[in-house]
């Protein structure tokens, strides 16, 4: 993310982008659609339910000027360039397809498929439509991951040899969809997939094979605890997410002759700055640690103003189609470990 995209000066010959959302979830209500809305570059027009009486007290909520009782209405709206879907995850590939076909760039919320061979698919309907189509790694847009990855990349702590990560939070409700199988909930595809891709991110080359341990919650089927072991190629990411344990969240990247420690690395606060540590080890009790703080940022801000940005100028998006497919072939190979026991390629 360059620094003009944090500087509203450089938003003022570029002409607002006009937003669908397709879904009035909780979460794009209360923390994803309150953030975009606030950018110079991103104009939320209209918000599709497919029940009318909740999208109206969403968009209302939110000040969005019209609602849709149908997403396929939102869709045949021809002042809509682009659209957001925080919709259920098995709902992702398909109105990602129709979206794009519609004429309507697309930023879809992670997963953006349940397999690969679907994301892949979204790569075909992109060549096909000449429409954007991008997975919401809204971390990717935080400062502190630009900084870790320029200090991994500028050899600061020597070569990357390990990331270590662990996402974790409790929800034992049996309605919400995190908690139901046949939807794409579970651990993995909710939370352990930002510990793919930030390692993607960080070496910056894919695993070649993958390892995992999973245990399953006995009423709901989903992956409650997995622990996962990818392989770079004489170098490692180990990682645990569960949706059953104390709410933590923290990334190490181990190298040669220094670490990186990201404190809030996924769920970066909004409304407070956000730190981490560069660390030569010459201590063991973290004394030796370096801090760089970074000024408060809204992380979907900053991703929906960077995609509205490329729609206007052509420039890359941070997490194309065909980054979100080589996460999806990770996490197919993980599951695949859970049922072989053994490592499974890449």
């Amino acid at each position: 993310m360059s620094t003009s995209a944090l500087d509203p000066k450089s938003s003022e010959s570029i002409t607002p982008v006009r937003w669908g959302v397709l879904g009035a979830s909780n979460f794009a209500v209360k923390v994803s659609l309150p953030s975009m809305r606030r950018g110079p570059l991103t104009e939320i027009a209209a918000l599709a339910s497919r029940d009318i009486g909740k999208a109206r007290a969403a968009a209302e909520s939110l000040g969005i000027p019209r609602a849709y009782g149908s997403y396929d209405e939102l869709l045949d709206d021809p002042e809509i360039e682009a659209v957001y879907i925080p919709l259920p995850n098995h709902l992702h590939v398909k109105w990602s397809a129709r979206a794009a076909r519609a004429g309507k760039h697309v930023l879809c919320e992670k997963p953006i498929a349940l397999s690969a061979k679907d994301a892949a698919a979204l790569v075909d309907v992109q060549h096909e439509t000449d429409k954007r189509i991008a997975e919401a790694f809204m971390i990717r847009y935080h400062p502190q991951w630009q900084q870790a990855r320029d200090w991994v990349r500028s050899g600061r702590i020597g070569e990357l040899v390990s990331v270590q990560a662990a996402f974790s939070y409790f929800n034992r409700d049996a309605t919400n969809i995190r908690n139901r199988e046949q939807v794409g909930g579970g651990a993995l595809y909710d939370i352990g997939c930002y510990a793919v891709n930030t390692s993607r991110l960080l070496f910056g080359r894919e695993p070649v094979r993958a390892m995992v341990l999973v245990e399953r919650d006995p009423e709901f089927g989903t992956d409650r605890l997995t622990s996962g072991l990818l392989d770079y190629g004489g170098a490692h990411l180990t990682f645990t997410c569960s949706t059953q344990a104390v709410a933590y969240q923290r990334v190490n990247a181990l190298g040669t002759k220094g670490r990186i420690e990201i404190e809030i690395p996924f769920n970066a606060p909004a409304d407070q700055p956000c730190k981490i540590f560069l660390d030569d080890g010459s201590t063991l009790n973290c004394s030796s640690a370096k801090v760089t703080s970074f000024p408060v940022v809204d992380q979907y801000h900053l991703q929906s103003e960077a995609f509205s940005r490329a729609i206007r100028t052509g420039s890359p998006v941070e997490n194309s189609i065909d980054v979100a497919v080589g996460n999806m072939r990770v996490i197919d190979a993980l599951f695949r470990s859970a049922e072989s026991r053994r490592w499974e390629k890449i």
